[in-house]
């Protein structure tokens, strides 16, 4: 464990990841308190196609081209969610699993037309299904955190005007905060959150590291500030702890160890959560029964 930290690069893939969980911790507030957690599982399936299309016409495995094409493409699959839902009677639920089914789809068939071409084999897009933090370069790391960087800071700043957007709509009108560019700016952080973690946790995955911590976290808390704290807290250390695990092994894939250890940490949320977790509960409820009982003692005693 230690000669894996006193590796460099293995230090910079670990922060990376530890600033990916950060930022899709803070995301996955967002899109928990719109309800929208399906979202982000549509456009990260939404965003493979534009990563192969992007390989084959570029031929090389650069990390800003890949995301610069994953982004328009998750892009082009929010517009179409949102096409769908306004221009027919199909819900939004619906439109999102359609989107994410036939995106999905189409990265498979270009990922296998990928892979026969030339030098397709040894491209590392395969590593886009299920993560593989090892196979990032450091030039895919500095990329990486910078991003994180960028959608950390956006929600930091923006935190007031969040706050508002989400939770009282009516009152961002009276204030003339612009629903629309809101709007807009969610889906483009949600969207940029989503391409730079596909090559660490995986298009398949990277839903859940957006999912679990947010709903993790809310069993601790009932404060939206405190919220994004410790749901950032879990999503940098399933980051860190899942990419130490992976680094354990040759070829282990990131994807699958961190949303493990980030299922532990909802599993232990459930139990031990203070606000709603299931113990807590169950003390509560212990609790309520044993003070009913002590009232009804004197009134058995008056009947007698």
């Amino acid at each position: 464990m230690w000669s894996l930290l006193l590796n460099t690069n293995t230090g910079w893939v670990l922060l990376s990841t530890t600033m990916l969980g950060i930022a899709a911790g803070a995301i996955g507030c967002l899109a928990y308190w719109k309800k929208q957690n399906l979202m982000s599982d549509a456009l990260s399936h939404a965003a493979l196609p534009g990563v192969v299309i992007t390989f084959l016409i570029f031929q090389e495995k650069n990390l800003l081209l890949l995301v610069i094409g994953a982004g328009i493409s998750a892009l082009i699959g929010a517009l179409l969610i949102q096409w769908i839902t306004t221009s027919s009677r199909i819900s939004e639920d619906a439109a999102m699993g359609m989107i994410l089914s036939v995106f999905y789809g189409l990265g498979i068939m270009l990922l296998s037309i990928a892979s026969r071409s030339s030098g397709g084999n040894q491209s590392g897009l395969d590593n886009f299904i299920f993560g593989q933090a090892a196979a990032m370069v450091r030039s895919d790391i500095r990329t990486m955190m910078m991003l994180a960087v960028i959608v950390i800071l956006t929600v930091v700043i923006g935190f007031k005007e969040w706050k508002i957007y989400l939770f009282d709509q009516s009152f961002a009108n009276s204030i003339g905060l612009p629903l629309k560019a809101m709007n807009t700016l969610y889906t483009f952080v949600l969207v940029v959150t989503i391409v730079i973690g596909i090559q660490a946790v995986g298009v398949i995955l990277m839903a859940a590291i957006l999912i679990i911590p947010a709903v993790s976290a809310r069993y601790w808390t009932h404060s939206f500030k405190c919220m994004l704290i410790i749901s950032s807290i879990f999503g940098a250390f399933s980051g860190a702890i899942g990419t130490l695990i992976s680094a354990q092994g040759r070829g282990w894939p990131t994807g699958p160890f961190i949303v493990v250890v980030a299922a532990s940490f909802f599993i232990f949320s459930l139990v031990f959560g203070k606000e709603k977790g299931l113990l807590i509960h169950y003390l509560h409820r212990q609790n309520q029964s044993k003070q009913y009982r002590v009232n009804q003692l004197p009134i058995k005693g008056a009947i007698k």
